[in-house]
């Protein structure tokens, strides 16, 4: 081979990135052992009560601040703080731990900085609808910049609990149902608080919970039991952990509920087996508040003595809210049923991370030092994730855009249409409903005078049981060209402790539909909810339905452009939505059972003859009186666009377990407007180890599309892509035919096969 000059060029240049390349991973080994050396060089000094001391968090909420608070600190018998906002307070409490206590040790700063800070994003589940990681990431950074500039450092988020159960509260604060999408979402919400290097200023600790199955609680009550076998647990409920540990996530929190039988917060499978031993996590697992002192309370337990012993033989680092280690793990020590060596393993994983934070060279906060809050960008993050979590479910006739050159009047109507907190939707302890933007608001700017806006409450909460202003609505109706009816739940009725049996529109939403769909004026409902809701019972009385979850501060902004086409609706469903409560959980990665549900097999109650003999009728698996399908698939979401799929491929009909196969379709738009699509890979493994899920969701890519326009999108398949959790519960990849799927939701209809061999 003839040697050029430019051979020479691009050799000299791909050996320069070698030699960074190992530069880069010598220093950041180097700064590992600075660190290590560090951590235990620190830990040789501090005494028994120290030590303890940085396995205690404690509730700093209170203002002005105990004088005990204050000592214990000084005294160096507190490790973290949560709750306290005021910069001057964290900088002071910040002051004692490094100046005034012995050796000097800085606090973390805990908060639960779940969707926003101040400035207050869609609900996870309603980012999720995004499809958007990377809208997510710039989201959490955000979030992360207003939130360090009061102090905080630690964020008890994201919550990466799988969730099937609509009627479980904390679903609004989860990714939804699918544990692929859960984990990428995940990994961007930690790289979006801690950045590439969480010790510069503005990057802040994220922890993953709640470790593991809580999302599972049965009948979907908050704390309950979760019975989850453990091929299940590996397959669904852990992966978004790992995702989130590969991801570079500081700390994990534990669940509040037991998991078969052993609660997660002296779980040592978890803890130790699974986070320790076989993923190598070297950060730290915070309980959930008051988690060990609720060992007891379960019956796991006898004592607080007992629960703070399997609590730390489980390898939990530090305790939230409560004292019960501070009060016996002295004792424990002492009678030698705990060994020193197992608190200064702990007590290591903590410092470690407060070393990785840059806490000791620089634990104070210059608010300064941040852009301001609810600052341009900020807002323009908020908007942007609300505008594109919006899933349009349905839309007859055409009834949205409302055409705004064509509009004389306009009814607005409902409880939320003008009520800035609670847009803002669940766990927004620092939310600032005066940046709230409602919808009305947006709405009157948008239409400005030409065009009348007649707005009616009609109920005084989402919960209302009176029709009193009813008959004023229904006259703004009939006055006017179109209404848009602003229902939903209000944030309370979502999030902790806030579960729901029936998850039907709340109080007399339903009626209020009815009678503005009497009026025969076009209808458009959208919907503010922390869940899934059944809304069957409401679709015949709408033309057009906008889900729009609980969008945050920006909500009338971006519904305002949904509602008049400013922009196409993109979102689509993280989780499925149930025709009736009945069929819960129902989701699209089920089993397919050896009777599986067909049309065909399929009849419904109503139609069967009366004292027919008994029978297995159908001999297939569903509900006499909802069958086996949603009301809305996952992955469901309109446009205003119209999006054709065809031309689907796959690089090999084989492949090698060394290979990786290409599958890839056409996306065109043959609708009149510009949108965007989110266009998903789904893959069903025929036959397994143990049975597969019909349909598991592996690639999503959001595009935009001009009218007329077409793309081939293309996705990327590998052995670990197709690996699951087989019956000795270890990662395998098996050989076999595999079917793909590529579409606009997990119904899609344009699919291929591929084999992959041993060889």
């Amino acid at each position: 081979m003839r040697i050029t000059p430019n051979i020479l060029l691009r050799l000299a240049g791909l050996l320069g990135i070698l030699v960074s390349i190992e530069i880069h991973a010598a220093g950041q080994s180097a700064g590992m052992d600075r660190i290590d050396r560090r951590v235990d060089e620190l830990i040789s000094r501090m005494t028994v009560a120290e030590k303890i001391g940085q396995m205690t968090q404690v509730n700093a909420s209170e203002t002005p601040i105990p004088d005990e608070l204050y000592e214990a600190v000084k005294a160096g018998r507190i490790g973290s703080i949560l709750n306290q906002v005021d910069v001057d307070l964290v900088n002071e409490i910040q002051r004692l731990a490094v100046e005034e206590s012995r050796l000097g040790i800085p606090l973390m700063v805990g908060r639960d900085v779940i969707h926003g800070f101040q400035t207050v994003q869609p609900i996870p589940l309603g980012q999720a609808a995004t499809w958007n990681p990377e809208l997510v990431q710039k989201g959490a950074r955000a979030a992360a910049l207003e939130a360090a500039s009061t102090g905080v450092n630690w964020t008890f988020a994201p919550m990466i609990d799988i969730s099937r159960d609509p009627r479980w509260g904390r679903i609004a604060e989860s990714f939804g149902e699918d544990p692929y999408m859960t984990g990428v979402f995940g990994a961007a919400m930690v790289r979006g608080f801690q950045g590439d290097d969480f010790s510069q200023p503005g990057n802040i600790a994220a922890c993953a919970k709640h470790f593991a199955g809580y999302g599972a609680s049965e009948s979907g009550r908050d704390y309950n039991t979760t019975n989850i076998p453990e091929n299940e647990l590996r397959n669904v409920y852990l992966p978004p952990f790992k995702a989130a540990i590969d991801a570079g996530v500081a700390t994990l929190m534990t669940s509040f509920s037991d998991l078969d039988g052993v609660p997660a917060s002296g779980n040592r499978f978890l803890l130790k087996q699974v986070l320790r031993d076989e993923w190598q996590f070297d950060g730290f697992v915070v309980s959930d508040w008051a988690s060990i002192e609720q060992l007891s309370v379960h019956g796991f337990t006898a004592n607080d003595k007992e629960a703070a012993y399997e609590a730390a033989s489980a390898g939990l680092n530090m305790e939230m809210a409560t004292p019960t280690y501070a009060n016996h793990l002295p004792e424990l020590l002492e009678e030698g049923r705990i060994e020193m060596a197992q608190i200064d393993a702990m007590v290591t994983d903590i410092l470690r991370i407060k070393f990785r934070m840059g806490l000791f060279e620089d634990p104070y906060t210059n608010p300064s030092d941040y852009p301001p809050i609810a600052n341009e960008d900020s807002l323009a993050v908020a908007e942007k994730l609300a505008r594109q979590s919006i899933v349009l479910l349905e839309n007859r006739n055409h009834a949205l855009p409302l055409a705004k050159e064509k509009l004389t009047s306009l009814a607005v109507i409902g409880p939320l249409a003008d009520d800035p907190y609670e847009q803002l939707g669940t766990w927004i302890f620092d939310g600032d409903p005066e940046l709230s933007r409602t919808p009305l608001k947006a709405i009157r700017q948008f239409l400005g005078d030409r065009v009348t806006i007649n707005h009616v409450r009609a109920m005084e909460t989402s919960r209302s049981r009176s029709t009193a202003g009813f008959d004023e609505a229904v006259e703004a109706a009939r006055s006017a060209d179109a209404v848009v009816a602003f229902l939903g739940e209000e944030s309370i009725l979502s999030g902790e402790t806030h579960s729901r049996a029936d998850i039907n529109l709340p109080g007399s939403q339903q009626e209020l539909l009815a009678r503005l769909n009497k009026t025969g004026k076009p209808v458009i409902a959208v919907i503010m909810a922390g869940r899934p809701l059944t809304l069957r019972n409401i679709i015949d009385e709408v033309d057009a339905l906008l889900f729009a979850w609980h969008p945050g501060t920006m909500a009338g902004p971006a519904i305002r452009d949904i509602l008049f086409g400013v922009e196409s609706p993109s979102g689509k469903l993280p989780a499925t939505f149930p025709l009736m409560v009945g069929q819960v959980p129902i989701y699209h990665a089920h089993k397919n059972t050896g009777r599986p549900a067909v049309p065909e097999k399929f009849t419904h109650m109503d139609d069967i003859p009366v004292r027919m003999p008994q029978a297995s009728w159908g001999f297939a698996s569903f509900h006499l009186d909802a069958g086996y399908e949603p009301l809305y698939e996952f992955g469901y979401g309109l446009s205003y666009a119209n999006f054709a799929y065809s031309d689907i491929e796959v690089s090999a009909a084989k492949i090698s377990m060394d290979e990786k196969v290409t599958v890839q379709a056409v996306v065109r738009n043959e609708g009149k407007v510009e949108a965007d699509e989110v266009v998903q890979l789904y893959v069903r493994d025929l036959v397994g180890n143990v049975t597969r899920p019909v349909r598991e969701l592996k690639g999503f890519q959001r595009v935009r599309l001009k009218p007329g326009e077409r793309r081939t999108v293309s996705f990327e398949l590998g052995r670990d892509d197709l690996a699951f959790h087989g019956r000795d519960m270890t990662l395998m990849t098996e050989p076999g035919e595999f079917h793909v799927w590529i579409g606009g939701s997990s119904a899609a209809e344009l699919g291929a096969k591929f084999t992959l061999t041993a060889d």
